[in-house]
């Protein structure tokens, strides 16, 4: 039994290898590679779009940052969907100057839905569009040149721009310090490699620009998967096109710090990812057969890691109740599945410290809190395994995060 599971270990590790080494040669891609030069940006008339569900507590510090912007004000217009609210997020919007729209619709729920009844409104009243539209997730903060960097790289050509995705909770404990790493070594090491190489970047979750163009050709918010912003991006990568990424525009975010909450978003998240597959697997295998990098580097982004993981997972405990029911007992299958989780956290903790040394003055935290960090991103990424192997059989619904941090509790009232 210990050489059958080694065996097959083995050959799911070489496949991870195989897989995803590239992004160890995105490292020094990254590192290396040197800032774009842009030239005279254009003004453009610029929409804000915020769905937002029961977000009274934060909402109010996401507007406050949108209108200490240094780009002409003049030329935005914030807009905000109360999705199925039952407290003041609509009131306290509206005292803030955006335009509120209200919807009440419990049988189709998600982001994409309030996105797409948001844009309906928006098309209805504003016949003239925008030149591009901006999304932005009620718990976000933004710097105040975001506005002026996104429209320098809009200004460039690029229809589609996602930016520098920094957290705001980072050090409130290893569940927050666990995603913000990831999506410092997302945007810094994957979008960051992929913009030098003049491959798509990904957009992720939140502070994303698209042009009316694009908007015209996707017909309004047709992305309603569980992962709304991995369908916007596969959608338009195999439509043709690439998505841009501004290292100079950041936006912070709110992490979870329950667990229990944690592990629903990541399911929803898990489950989105097989989701999106189902619907654009082919097509981004026949985009790979044609030698598009894009489409494997976006394949290998939400699929194999899952099943792989999976794999292993159900392979070990399958054998050692075989090892069991046979008297060998469970001790070769722990033997060969702990070799595979030393390399894991080896290879994570490496990932870790390596974004946690570059971006450490983007990190909000103490040093303690961001050394501690990089020791508890490999245990808070295994807590995946589970979640992703559950996502294969759980019906999953969309269920939203609660957000309680303000600004003032930050100090950067």
């Amino acid at each position: 039994m210990r050489i059958t599971l080694e065996t097959i270990n083995q050959v799911i590790g070489i496949l991870f290898f195989v897989c995803y080494a590239y992004q160890f040669v995105y490292i020094p891609i990254a590192l290396l590679g040197r800032k774009k030069h842009l030239p005279a940006a254009r003004p453009h008339r610029l929409a804000v779009l915020v769905a937002a569900r029961n977000e009274e507590t934060v909402i109010g510090d996401l507007l406050d940052s949108l209108h200490r912007q240094d780009y002409d004000l003049s030329l935005v217009t914030v807009f905000v969907i109360a999705d199925n609210c039952t407290d003041r997020t609509a009131e306290i919007a509206a005292q803030k100057g955006a335009v509120v729209y209200c919807r009440e619709n419990k049988t189709v729920v998600g982001k994409g839905y309030a996105l797409e009844a948001l844009l309906a409104h928006i098309r209805s009243d504003y016949p003239d569009g925008f030149d591009a539209y901006l999304v932005f997730d009620a718990d976000n903060l933004v710097a105040p040149d975001f506005l002026t960097r996104m429209n320098e790289s809009f200004s460039a050509g690029n229809e589609i721009i996602t930016c520098y995705r920094n957290s705001k909770n980072y050090g409130s404990n290893w569940i927050s310090a666990g995603y913000a790493l990831w999506f410092l070594r997302e945007s810094r090491y994957l979008n960051g490699a992929r913009e030098t190489i003049g491959s798509s970047c990904a957009v992720s979750g939140t502070g994303f620009l698209f042009s009316q163009k694009i908007l015209d050709e996707c017909g309004g918010w047709p992305f309603h998967l569980l992962v709304e912003d991995i369908e916007f991006s596969i959608g338009n990568i195999l439509a043709g096109h690439r998505i841009a990424f501004c290292r100079d525009a950041v936006t912070y975010d709110e992490q979870p710090t329950d667990f229990a909450q944690s592990c629903r978003q990541r399911l929803r998240w898990s489950r989105g990812y097989l989701q999106v597959f189902g619907k654009y697997g082919s097509g981004l295998i026949r985009g790979l057969i044609r030698g598009s990098w894009s489409c494997y580097d976006m394949a290998m982004a939400i699929m194999p890691a899952i099943v792989l993981t999976s794999v292993s997972l159900f392979v070990s405990i399958l054998l050692a109740v075989m090892g069991i029911v046979s008297g060998l007992g469970v001790l070769p299958a722990l033997l060969s599945l702990g070799k595979v989780f030393l390399g894991m956290y080896l290879t994570l903790f490496t990932v870790g410290l390596i974004t946690t040394v570059t971006e450490w003055k983007y990190i909000d935290a103490t040093p303690a809190r961001k050394l501690f960090s990089v020791l508890t991103f490999p245990l808070f990424m295994f807590t995946y395994i589970p979640i992703s192997f559950a996502a294969l059989f759980m019906k999953v619904e969309w269920k939203p995060i609660r957000h309680t941090i303000t600004a003032k509790e930050l100090g950067r009232d």
